[in-house]
């Protein structure tokens, strides 16, 4: 009779991580999956031709905006996202956000819903679905045209969540009423006074040639003011005082998700401004810009929702957004 002899035999690997990876995190040790699947991704080299719309640059070219890196994979994501830690973060916001869903369902609270709250609501929310679809238009634009993985990767996946959040308010829509209102929604983007500055804003994005500053125009400014007026003032504190507490549940992950980006587009501003006195002055520049543009485009919703409370709504986000602006390095 024959015995089997186990033994453990340790296998030691020949390298940790790939040889450009090392060179980045001082020589071969184990590497995270985030830095394996971002540094030195970016094609640099052996481009066939340059692009027959714009002969001026390369295809990946990091002269597409005004600001100057050393280093653009010094724009590190603090959330390590990579594709597999990005769609298990949204995978378990995806279950909260059903939950929400069903138990606001099962119990018909929104059936409940005063008619003066289901009308504020279906007025403040639905239309932003075309806000949030033009939010993924211009991440979509700066992962195309961005220079650096580090950078570009988590604008796809920042595109992506726009258009979640867009579902979602168009999940939200039904809940509350039906079909037809999202065709009112539709129809007061394209027509309402009180959208068309957004409307603009939004479309103004869309001819935005630098990259980075499209970055600043979306993704700091425009959901720096626009999330907290809407989902922190409007949702959360005006129609749930009107018994709509079923639509703040409905709108968690706007919340959520607001506070989780901005700490990635503050990071990115902090690290770009840092850079130079030049990268500094022009992020200020585009800042105070673009923030001019987008209060004014946001006033007639909030008077719309806030009533006489609306300037001193939009005061206080205005003093939060140059708070948090001022503590990413930029003087506006």
């Amino acid at each position: 009779m024959s015995t089997i002899d186990l033994r453990t035999v340790s296998i030691k690997p020949l390298r940790h991580t790939f040889t450009h990876v090392a060179k980045r995190i001082g020589g071969d040790k184990p590497a995270t999956r985030y830095q394996e699947g971002t540094f030195d991704i970016q094609a640099t080299e052996n481009f066939h031709y340059r692009p027959t719309w714009d002969p001026e640059h390369e295809i990946f070219d990091p002269r597409r905006t005004a600001i100057v890196m050393k280093d653009w994979y010094a724009l590190k994501d603090p959330r390590q996202f990579y594709y597999g830690t990005y769609t298990q973060a949204r995978a378990r916001q995806q279950e909260n956000t059903e939950s929400n869903f069903d138990f606001v369902e099962s119990r018909g609270l929104a059936a409940g819903l005063p008619d003066a709250t289901r009308q504020l609501a279906l007025d403040v929310l639905l239309p932003l679905r075309h806000l949030a679809w033009g939010g993924n238009m211009n991440n979509a634009y700066i992962c195309a045209y961005g220079y650096g993985t580090a950078i570009t990767q988590p604008h796809i996946y920042q595109a992506m969540d726009h258009l979640g959040i867009a579902q979602y308010l168009t999940r939200i829509g039904l809940a509350l009423a039906d079909t037809e209102a999202l065709q009112t929604a539709k129809a007061q983007w394209m027509d309402d006074p009180k959208w068309q500055g957004l409307r603009r804003y939004v479309e103004d994005c869309f001819v935005q040639q630098d990259w980075f500053e499209l970055f600043v125009a979306q993704n700091l400014v425009l959901d720096g003011v626009l999330y907290p007026l809407v989902y922190q003032t409007i949702v959360d504190d005006v129609l749930v005082s009107q018994g709509g507490a079923a639509v703040s549940m409905l709108t968690q992950f706007m919340g959520d998700w607001h506070t989780e980006t901005a700490k990635w587009v503050d990071a990115q501003i902090k690290v770009a401004a840092a850079e130079s006195p030049e990268n500094k002055a022009k992020l200020g520049e585009w800042t105070a810009a673009w923030l001019a543009r987008a209060l004014e485009a946001i006033t007639p919703l909030a008077q719309h929702a806030l009533g006489d409370k609306a300037e001193a709504a939009l005061d206080d986000v205005t003093r939060q957004f140059k708070a948090r602006a001022t503590k990413a390095g930029l003087v506006l």
